[in-house]
């Protein structure tokens, strides 16, 4: 589950002070450190998921669902890629972060799918839900 989404469940609302949010992440579900938190928050201005009015942040809730979406694709080709080679899915992700160090910043769910190009798994059942 996102981050922002366990804020929501939280709360029971989409509207946050900054420093509630960083409180909610970091203190109450433990989720990440404050730095990491007050990241998360920034990103997400940047990227439209929160919006800022008048010092409160609103988390825009159509753009988190797709968000998730695309968070399950990852998860799900970790999970393939894992059982495939039959690792652990801890080594994959650190394949993938190794990967993303040589490649740049490249979408996570791209990442994790030429990894699993590049250990000789068959991912073409994730080609057509991978937008590039």
């Amino acid at each position: 589950m996102h981050p922002l989404k366990s804020a929501i469940t939280y709360k029971g609302s989409t509207e946050f002070t900054r420093s509630e949010l960083v409180g909610i992440l970091a203190f109450k579900l433990r989720l990440m450190d404050v730095k990491s938190a007050k990241e998360l928050i920034e990103r997400s201005i940047e990227s439209g998921l929160l919006v800022e009015k008048d010092g409160i942040l609103v988390i825009n809730e159509a753009l988190l669902e797709s968000e998730e979406e695309s968070e399950d694709l990852f998860n799900a080709l970790v999970e393939y890629i894992a059982r495939s080679l039959g690792w652990d899915e801890n080594d994959v992700l650190e394949g993938i972060k190794a990967m993303r160090e040589r490649y740049g910043d490249l979408d996570e769910r791209l990442l994790a799918y030429l990894f699993g190009l590049d250990k000789g798994v068959d991912m073409s059942k994730f080609k057509d839900r991978l937008e590039v």
